[in-house]
């Protein structure tokens, strides 16, 4: 029987440029042409950065709106469309909740550390959470260790993260030696999932989690934490190669070294829909 699972692709990211690789969309138009070639390679989900004139990271509601409409005249509902709200050091934890009230997209990544640093900006942080609930934008909040996880667990407890419309991504290797993972790496998050879940008196099967992994060993991570009942992320904001050591040609490529792995092993990704039924 085949499992169905989740494959969104973060083909950009906010740092990296046509410098680093050609095919790395930046305009509007490379978005558009990106996404329709990622779904094509089994994709259910874009996670979107945008850019500047310039091309430098933004969240400026202009240049998101020029991003979001390329994408879906290329694609339209055929993949979600997440609108990310990092930082990067640039934006305040204010202004990132003010892009997403102005967009008010179908779905949204949120690094808890950067909007819930601490308990000076936490009632507002908890406001936007539960605006984000109550105007069904799916949220997908981005936890990059086991201290985000056991902060995510706390939210829950308190109720100022509700039950429902939101999953969470586990970030491989952000902070590690040259910003590179292995599978074991995704360990230490399964544990501390599965005691704050405890803790709750919740299974933690209840909320879906999903990866992403730095460095070239991004595929064996995202095949490990799908054979471990997760979803995967994958793209150019990562890394830039296939297993094999090679500079990958373009995301959709990057994409297939893991969906090519997963069929033989009766694992493949759903659909937009499909998502949009598991986090809902």
């Amino acid at each position: 029987m085949t499992r169905a699972f989740a494959l969104a692709v973060a083909p950009n990211g906010a740092r990296r440029t046509h410098t680093d690789h050609r095919a790395l969309p930046m305009t509007p138009a490379e978005l558009g042409a990106c996404a329709k070639a990622c779904l094509d390679a089994g994709a259910a989900m874009i996670h979107l950065h945008v850019r500047k004139a310039d091309g430098t990271h933004s969240l400026e509601v202009a240049d998101y709106m020029a991003g979001i409409d390329a994408v879906q005249r290329a694609v339209g509902r055929e993949l979600v469309l997440q609108v990310t709200t990092e930082a990067v050091g640039i934006y305040t934890p204010a202004q990132q909740i003010a892009t997403v009230r102005a967009l008010h997209p179908e779905a949204i990544s949120v690094a808890l550390r950067e909007v819930s640093p601490d308990a000076a900006h936490a009632p507002a942080a908890a406001a936007f959470f539960a605006w984000l609930w109550q105007e069904n934008i799916v949220t997908q909040y981005i936890l990059y260790d086991t201290e985000d996880v056991a902060h995510y667990w706390r939210l829950r407890a308190s109720g100022a993260i509700r039950e429902g419309r939101h999953w969470v991504l586990f970030v491989l290797g952000r902070y590690s030696k040259g910003q590179l993972s292995s599978p074991s790496d995704l360990l230490p998050f399964l544990s501390a999932w599965e005691t704050g879940a405890q803790a709750l008196g919740t299974p933690a099967t209840a909320t879906q989690w999903a990866m992403c992994a730095f460095g070239p060993r991004e595929a064996e991570c995202a095949l490990a934490a799908v054979l471990l009942g997760g979803h995967a992320r994958i793209g150019f904001e990562n890394n830039l190669y296939l297993p094999d050591g090679s500079v990958s040609p373009d995301n959709a490529a990057s994409l297939g070294a893991l969906t090519v792995a997963a069929t033989p092993l009766a694992l493949a990704p759903m659909t937009a829909d499909a998502l949009r039924e598991l986090t809902r």
